[in-house]
C-alpha cells in the first residue's frame, strides 16, 4: 500500500513563507506545519519509491528517515557565507550509493522548490581524484561515451548533459579530442523539470522513476569510473 499521494499546494506554500519568514522564531511557531505539509510527504515518497529504485539499482540507498536519511537537511551551511539565513528555501532529496560518503558521489537527486522542481541523476563537483577518472574512462572508452551521450532515451528525457566546464582543456587532453567538451566537464548531471501540478499528482513517483531509469547509461558509467558497483 502506497502512502504518497503528491507534493500538494500546502507543500509549496510552505517554502513560500519560510522565503519570506526566514528565521529561527518563523520556523519555530511553524515547527509542527513543517512536520505535517513538507517532512511527511517527503518520508512518504522515499518510502514509497524505493522498491522502484532497488529494481534499477540495488547499490543506490533510499532511507526514510527524518534525520540521516535520503532527505536533505533544511538548515543552511552560514559558516563561510554573506548570506546568514538559516534555512533553505526549498526540499531536496539524494539517493546516495551506498559506497558513497557525501553528496559528491554518483547519486539520483529530486529537488523541490517553488517553480523549479527537477530530478535526474549524476555527480556534482567530484573530487579531484574521482573527476581524474572519469575523464579517463571516456577517453579509454570513447565508443562507450559515445552510446551514453546519444542514448535516445536519455536524450528524450534531459537533452543536454549538465555541468560546468573548464575554459581550457584539462592537462594531459589535446583540445581536438572528440570529446574535450566534456573532458572540460567539473559535474556530470542530467536534470529533467517538472510543473508544481505534475508534483501534486500521485504518480509523480512513476515520472521520477522513469526519469531514474533513462539517466541509467550515464548513471553506470560513473559508476564504474570512479570503481563502484552499479
Amino acid at each position: 500500500m502506497t502512502k504518497f499521494n503528491g507534493f500538494d499546494e500546502a507543500f509549496f506554500q510552505f517554502f513560500i513563507d519560510l522565503k519570506e519568514h526566514n528565521t529561527r522564531e518563523w520556523l519555530a511557531a511553524n515547527k509542527q506545519r513543517y512536520d505535517r505539509q513538507v517532512i511527511e510527504p517527503i518520508l512518504d515518497f522515499i518510502e514509497d519509491i524505493a522498491e522502484s529504485l532497488e529494481k534499477i539499482s540495488p547499490c543506490f540507498i533510499a532511507n526514510p528517515k527524518k534525520h540521516g536519511g535520503s532527505m536533505f537537511r533544511i538548515y543552511r551551511d552560514v559558516r563561510f557565507a554573506k548570506d546568514k539565513r538559516p534555512y533553505k528555501d526549498n526540499a531536496a532529496i539524494q539517493f546516495r550509493h551506498m559506497n558513497g560518503r557525501d553528496a559528491h558521489a554518483p547519486g539520483f537527486y529530486v529537488h523541490l522548490e517553488p517553480g523549479n522542481i527537477r530530478y535526474g541523476g549524476g555527480v556534482w563537483m567530484p573530487a579531484s581524484r574521482q573527476i581524474k577518472s572519469i575523464r579517463q574512462s571516456i577517453d579509454n572508452d570513447r565508443a562507450g561515451w559515445s552510446r551514453v551521450r546519444n542514448n535516445k532515451k536519455l536524450n528524450a528525457m534531459f537533452g543536454e548533459l549538465r555541468g560546468d566546464r573548464l575554459k581550457r582543456p584539462p592537462r594531459g587532453y589535446d583540445a581536438d579530442h572528440p570529446h574535450i567538451e566534456d573532458l572540460k566537464r567539473k559535474s556530470f548531471f542530467l536534470m529533467h523539470g517538472a510543473t508544481t501540478t505534475k508534483a501534486a499528482r500521485r504518480d509523480f513517483l512513476t515520472d521520477v522513476i522513469n526519469g531514474f531509469k533513462a539517466a541509467s547509461p550515464l548513471m553506470r558509467f560513473l559508476c564504474k569510473a570512479v570503481d563502484v558497483p552499479y
